[in-house]
């Protein structure tokens, strides 16, 4: 039985605790938040013990799950790690590269498993593209969400972009060249709303809009590649695949087009997507590796990364304005 410790029953908290729940072999042993009307909620729902002493807690479990504002992460991590307690966090990683960097050779000389919660490589939209090959050398990307106070303790790039920065790092297998980046504050005291131009050694381009003053909610991500077309939809959990001379089973209907190079088959096909919970999935993940003493699926240093192409979009941003 894997003993798992919470760290934040907010918003995203509970959506935590239901998940762990419903996994087989996991007791949630109790869980650790200063917030008075949380506490009474999780308490009432989960009849889970409140800790009023971090330490405590992960003095009793296996391993921490941390769902608090970013600002804890490095206290609880560095916490846990040093107890030898495998970590789950949310995304981003910490709060400063500094503590980023502290964590990571933390983690490297401790040897316990530390998961990184970018639950987007988690959704059914990505997922349905497993056993495509995919090399991209054009992406466009578009996050747009109604604004919530919720999350605006850091900016939108370290938010929402942070998602496709992540999923962006995981499809380009090549180092970033160059970034430029621009972001306004318009509801909060950081970027609300940024766009964002990634150049890959490869000749990979990124271009990426993340907004969380919008009207209309999309997550969107288009990949461009030699001979295809794919766009996910990780929203509506909806994928498509356009490819040229592509006339096989795989594809739901094809189409023949006359080019100056003679007759091009184009084929459409939209890959089955399975009905799963993202959480819930990467929250079975961090445990199959404790269990199995295996790879989490999303690293610490995939976070580190993630987290340092954020901060080096943050700078282009507030170079801007300085100047």
């Amino acid at each position: 039985m894997l003993k798992i410790a919470i760290f934040g029953a907010g918003h995203l908290g509970k959506f935590h605790l239901n998940n762990w729940e419903e996994i087989e072999d996991v007791k949630i042993i109790g869980f650790f938040d200063p917030n008075d009307e949380n506490a009474k909620i999780v308490i009432e729902k989960y009849n889970i013990p409140r800790f009023e002493n971090a330490e405590n807690l992960i003095d009793q479990c296996d391993a921490v799950d941390i769902i608090a504002p970013t600002i804890n992460h490095f206290d609880l991590c560095e916490m846990a790690l040093k107890k030898g307690k495998h970590v789950f966090v949310e995304k981003p990683l910490a709060n400063t590269m500094e503590e980023a960097r502290a964590l990571v050779k933390l983690a490297k000389e401790s040897n316990l498993k530390f998961q990184v919660g970018h639950v987007e490589r988690f959704n059914p939209a990505f997922l349905a593209l497993k056993d495509y090959q995919l090399e991209p050398m054009f992406i466009e990307v578009h996050r747009l969400a109604e604004f919530n106070p919720r999350g605006t303790d850091v900016s939108v790039i370290l938010d929402l972009m942070i998602h496709d920065i992540d999923i962006i790092l995981t499809l380009v297998k090549s180092n970033v060249n160059y970034i430029s980046a621009n972001g306004v504050a318009v509801m909060s005291d950081t970027p609300d709303i940024a766009n964002v131009r990634i150049e890959f050694d490869n000749g990979c381009v990124a271009n990426l809009t993340s907004s969380r003053i919008s009207l209309k909610k999309m997550r969107k991500i288009r990949l461009f590649q030699k001979d295809a077309y794919i766009g996910i939809d990780f929203l509506d959990k909806k994928t498509e695949i356009i490819r040229l001379n592509q006339a096989d089973d795989k594809n739901d209907f094809s189409f023949d087009i006359e080019t100056n190079n003679g007759i091009k088959t184009i084929g459409i096909s939209n890959p089955p997507i399975e009905t799963v919970n993202s959480i819930k999935l990467e929250l079975e993940a961090f445990k199959s590796a404790i269990i199995n003493n295996t790879e989490t699926p999303v690293t610490i240093i995939d976070g580190f990364r993630a987290m340092e192409v954020a901060h080096l979009i943050l700078d282009k941003i507030n170079g801007k304005q300085h100047q």
